[in-house]
């Protein structure tokens, strides 16, 4: 039989993980959700959707997710890891007009872990 996490235990697990991975990663400012997790609105079945500002993020999506033990999660997640200033490009980008993405974030981020 599956079981799923209710969502504060996903969210309590997810903040652990953080700051395990905190000690591993010095240039790791901040983890957060959004999208279901984020608006609080998650239910069996949802994914996490996790971001991390890593201040030494260099490169493509594909080559920055390697080094997180995405797995580690309690739940499959779409981890997405952006430096500051990309952080701050999504969310206030030079056109003013924050993109799908931008947006989303912006409103529905919940940050679990940053760094003091």
């Amino acid at each position: 039989m599956l079981r799923w996490p209710e969502p504060d235990q996903a969210i309590q697990a997810t903040r652990h993980w953080a700051e395990r991975q905190a000690a591993d990663h010095p240039g790791l400012i901040a983890v957060g959700v959004y999208g279901s997790y984020g608006r609080g609105d998650a239910a069996v079945g949802s994914d996490l959707d996790l971001l991390l500002i890593d201040r030494n993020a260099r490169g493509p999506q594909q080559e920055r997710l390697p080094q997180w033990p995405l797995e580690l999660l309690p739940l499959a997640c779409d981890a997405l890891v952006l430096s500051p200033q990309e952080l701050q490009a999504l969310l206030a980008p030079a056109d003013g007009l924050p993109g799908r993405m931008g947006q989303a974030v912006g409103r529905e981020c919940r940050w679990l872990w940053e760094r003091r």
